[in-house]
């Protein structure tokens, strides 16, 4: 039961697919995986660390639900179960092992002693390159579509008369709110924090050559017409620590936690052999 429900849970997050699905190569593969986390699984439930490790009911249901999602309806999660020999009970019973295999190594990882600020400023200082933020624009824009020549010309000529007339923000946004034929039109056009290679090539060049508060020519791309308003222009450089430093104390932790448990299982599995 236990090697079904590996089999279905790695099939997923090595291949992104079910079980049903994989090649003989994947196939072959998985079952080798699924042994050897089978083996390892068995080993830390049977470490003093696993006593009194419950799982509570909510959480048990909220993974099984997670587990439901990856399919498209109930028949093809229900086949899927049949055809790897799980009913519902005995994937709730999997499931539970699993999540008592998690809380054990959860346990494990809170004994490492926490990421505090220092650590999180030796580590920006020591990686700046990691912080570098590239030159980017807070950009609005008016799209116009057109069908024909003749409405070609006249998104030209509509968006040329707002060039001249919505040049605050404010305006732009109205503008782009009634004109605008993109879904950011119920945002007041906006595009939001655009870094280079993020727009169409047409647009680009004009898009970062723009002052702060300018709105660009009417530039056409494969979608229509634009016109395009630089809100902001956030400069190239290191990203200010204070920024960051959340960022890199989650990084840490999670690297910490990873490398602690990594250690335990290590130790666990040569302690294994001695005793053999």
């Amino acid at each position: 039961m236990q090697h079904a429900y590996l089999e279905l849970k790695l099939s997923w997050e090595l291949f992104h697919k079910g079980p049903d699905t994989l090649s003989d190569p994947e196939r072959h593969r998985l079952s080798e995986v699924a042994t050897r986390q089978d083996g390892i699984e068995q080993r830390i439930l049977a470490s003093p660390q696993a006593t009194h490790v419950l799982v509570p009911a909510p959480t048990l249901q909220t993974r099984i639900g997670e587990i439901r999602k990856r399919y498209p309806d109930t028949d093809a999660y229900t086949q899927d179960l049949e055809r790897i020999g799980l009913n519902e009970a005995e994937l709730a019973k999997a499931v539970e092992r699993d999540l008592r295999v998690e809380a054990v190594l959860d346990r494990v990882a809170a004994s490492e002693a926490p990421v505090s600020e220092i650590d999180a400023e030796i580590y920006y200082r020591l990686h700046p390159d990691a912080f570098d933020r590239p030159e980017a624009r807070r950009l609005r824009h008016i799209l116009l579509t057109y069908n024909s020549p003749q409405q070609a010309a006249e998104a030209r000529r509509t968006l040329e008369k707002l060039r001249q007339t919505a040049s605050s923000a404010e305006q732009f946004a109205a503008a782009a709110l009634r004109h605008s034929q993109c879904p950011t039109a119920l945002e007041g056009g906006l595009l939001g924090v655009v870094r280079r290679q993020q727009l169409y090539p047409e647009l680009e060049a004009a898009a970062f050559s723009l002052s702060e508060n300018s709105i660009s020519a009417v530039l056409e791309s494969e979608v229509g017409l634009h016109i395009l308003r630089c809100d902001e222009i956030l400069p190239s450089g290191l990203l200010p620590f204070a920024e960051v430093r959340q960022r890199i104390i989650d990084r840490l932790t999670e690297k910490r936690r990873q490398e602690a448990q990594k250690r335990w299982i290590k130790a666990l599995l040569a302690n294994r052999r001695q005793a053999a």
